[in-house]
């Protein structure tokens, strides 16, 4: 990371995390996909339909739980790639061994929940006593095993602020398959197993995760040679914890606010439609495809402009910056693309009624207009990251996931074309979004990168 050709090292560090990310979303959509499939029963027509707007309703405490654990892993992966770059190598092992712990304090925190918080969630977004019951019985295990989640996204970080992407996507992969091969087998009961509907699509869940998490460890002590391990370093130390949160708290807080407004835009689309929840749904499995490669590129970028920052590298930071948004920007231009012309057969692989499918086609033309600004904003927050201003990250989050789309769209369902005009609130706020990126972005190179003085490099 500090003396390749900074092009090369992040698609050589970012291709793996794409190919890991898209394969990610590929199985959340196998996911939906089967599940859209359970055959009706007990008197319960279009169960299918109920069962993805039951995983809809579900999704924003999934995304809360990854929001915690990525988050932890962001603030881990920085403070770790800038203490190798620093060539502080206890500094190094505290910071992966504090971030396991936090990790298992995370994990307490939603086996609680899932024991005693799951049906009163739900409950406050339905009142339909199917979507009710099939929601509650899906999100229950994946709180409940949660912990495969919360830790994979430690180890994964681990590998990846060591340049070890390989072996991350190697693990994403191997839970990705587990996942794919075990929902139909779990879903629908083959092979002698008993027919468990939604619940079986939550248990193949937990175990593909459970399955990374596995690979991730086992590849981080034996590869991750330069991390030294121990007890000893699972001990919380307030500083260290103060220097994984200074980057991952707002990191957290990002990620959080992408649940809280995915929860805000189900209450506010289900006073348009339930079709419209349950297409919103749909959508947004079908554009994780090009947001996860957008993020798998935005985790290569944090940690080479971080290491060459710990470096003081001049030149090779600014080279970070400019390779890293220009390859997302690639990423999101094709996404574009292929939704503006492709978005009827996507949507038509869901097997939903008429009016869902329809919903799902514009809100995906609608959307995708905003791609652009998106990635833009997807680019520089991690560069924000690796520069330790999470706030200015959260900031952009903030514009993006909430003060703009939110009130937007709560204002746009009062309208008579509300089922068209919802889905505008989206490419609007990223704009927004990115307008502020830029203008912090200025700030920051005049504050913190041009003050460096060129070939100042940091040797120990």
């Amino acid at each position: 990371m500090g003396t390749g050709a900074v092009p090369k090292v992040m698609l050589s560090m970012g291709i793996p995390m794409i190919l890991s990310m898209v394969l990610q979303a590929g199985y959340n959509i196998v996911d939906s996909m089967f599940v859209a499939r359970i055959p009706d029963y007990g008197g319960i027509t279009n169960a299918g339909e109920y069962a993805v707007n039951a995983l809809t309703l579900a999704f924003p405490v999934q995304m809360l739980i990854v929001a915690f654990g990525i988050g932890t892993g962001v603030g881990v992966n920085a403070l770790l790639a800038k203490s190798l770059g620093q060539r502080d190598m206890e500094k190094v092992a505290k910071a992966a061994g504090n971030g396991v712990s936090l990790a298992l304090i995370i994990y307490a925190v939603f086996l609680v929940f899932g024991l005693l918080g799951v049906k009163a969630y739900i409950g406050s977004q339905t009142q339909d006593v199917t979507v009710l019951a099939m929601g509650s019985s899906y999100l229950s295990v994946c709180s409940i095993a949660s912990f495969g989640i919360v830790l994979f996204s430690i180890y994964e970080k681990l590998l990846q602020a060591t340049g070890k992407t390989v072996y991350s996507t190697i693990a994403q992969v191997a839970g990705a398959v587990c996942n794919i091969i075990l929902d139909p087998i779990m879903i629908f009961g083959y092979f002698g197993m008993p027919e468990m509907g939604i619940r079986g699509a939550a248990y193949a869940t937990v175990i593909g995760q459970i399955v990374s998490m596995l690979a991730a460890m086992y590849f981080h002590y034996k590869k991750n040679t330069e991390v030294k391990s121990g007890r000893i370093y699972l001990k919380l130390e307030r500083g260290i914890v103060k220097e994984i949160y200074v980057v991952g708290l707002p990191a957290i807080i990002m990620q959080a606010l992408m649940s809280f407004m995915t929860y805000g835009v189900n209450l506010i689309f289900g006073t348009v439609s339930q079709a419209a929840v349950t297409a919103y749904g749909i959508f947004y499995k079908i554009q994780q495809f090009i947001f996860f490669a957008g993020f798998g590129l935005r985790d290569a970028i944090t940690p080479v402009v971080s290491f060459n920052y710990g470096m003081g590298n001049k030149k090779r930071i600014r080279q970070g910056i400019f390779y890293g948004i220009l390859y997302i920007e690639v990423i999101m231009l094709a996404g574009l693309i292929g939704l503006e012309l492709f978005a009827g057969p996507l949507t038509g692989m869901f097997a939903m009624s008429k009016e869902t499918e329809a919903l799902c086609v514009m809100a995906s033309k609608v959307i995708a207009a905003g791609f652009l600004f998106a990635g833009g904003n997807i680019a520089i927050q991690g560069v924000f990251q690796a520069l330790g201003c999470g706030v200015d990250s959260l900031v952009v989050s903030l514009i993006r996931l909430c003060i703009v789309v939110l009130p937007l769209a709560w204002l746009f369902a009062k309208l008579e074309n509300a089922d068209f005009m919802i889905w505008w609130a989206f490419p609007i706020a990223e704009f927004a979004a990115f307008v502020a990126a830029i203008v912090l972005m200025l700030w920051e190179n005049r504050r913190i990168i041009r003050p460096m003085r060129e070939g100042n490099v940091r040797t120990g």
